[in-house]
């Protein structure tokens, strides 16, 4: 009879202590859903942010010293607008553009590259650095167009490459294979430095990736992966999804 007496009540203990223990473990699960929700929310959006801040903030602070003092803003104004060197330097380029697109203006251009090939340590850094921002800028350009793969660094290992424009005849007639192409190998997570190297084309896999998920990729370190966006704004939903509900599902007991 004791034993008919006790056994029901150290179940009912056993049952509460899991109620309790589920509690507590529901109540910590969604305070993590909040919080990785706010953080998916807030972090992106705080950081896009603070690289806009800073590179407006750094043309501001280029172009200023060339503006005069009596129209700067801030010259009648208790505060600093931001962005004023911005914008002023966008026009400034945009007029210098204009300008050079006449006689005048290529006649003026002409002059001054003359005098710069003239000199010999200025000249092969100008023309250097024209013929990239040629390329870069340029409409017809084809450089970094595409995204492929390589073997590299060792047999089984794939790298990510992007393809910029054939060899020039020189290099070329010097390379054994005939159809060669120029790759840029970025290195992760600082795309900014890395191997450049010519690849006979067979010898490459091209992805149909744009250059930009490319780059993502590298930059992530493989941890957004193409089509990661769609998978990440359902990630995104599920968890808003089921902070709501356990928040609807909490109501009731709250009401109680």
């Amino acid at each position: 009879m004791s034993e008919f007496e006790t056994k029901p009540g150290e179940e009912l203990a056993q049952d509460t202590a899991r109620l309790a223990a589920a509690s507590h473990t529901s109540f910590a699960g969604r305070l993590r859903n909040y919080f990785l929700t706010g953080l998916v929310v807030a972090g992106p959006l705080l950081i896009t942010t603070y690289l806009t801040w800073s590179f407006v903030t750094w043309v501001d602070d280029w172009v200023r010293p060339f503006i005069p003092p009596s129209y700067r803003p801030e010259t009648y104004l208790p505060w600093p607008i931001p962005g004023t060197g911005l914008i002023i330097a966008i026009i400034a380029l945009t007029l210098l553009g204009f300008l050079t697109a006449n006689l005048v203006g290529r006649s003026l251009v002409e002059l001054g590259e003359g005098l710069l090939n003239r000199m010999p340590i200025v000249r092969p850094v100008y023309k250097t650095m024209k013929q990239i921002f040629e390329t870069l800028f340029s409409k017809s350009g084809s450089s970094f167009r595409k995204v492929a793969l390589v073997e590299f660094p060792a047999p089984g290992m794939w790298s990510i490459v992007f393809i910029s424009q054939p060899p020039a005849e020189p290099i070329a007639q010097r390379l054994p294979e005939t159809d060669n192409v120029s790759v840029f190998l970025p290195c992760t997570p600082n795309p900014t430095t890395g191997f450049f190297f010519f690849v006979p084309r067979n010898k490459l896999i091209e992805l149909d990736i744009g250059v930009e998920t490319g780059m993502t990729l590298i930059m992530s370190a493989g941890m957004v992966q193409p089509g990661a966006d769609k998978d990440a704004q359902k990630k995104l939903a599920d968890l808003a999804a089921t902070a709501r509900a356990a928040q609807i599902a909490r109501a009731p007991a709250d009401a109680q």
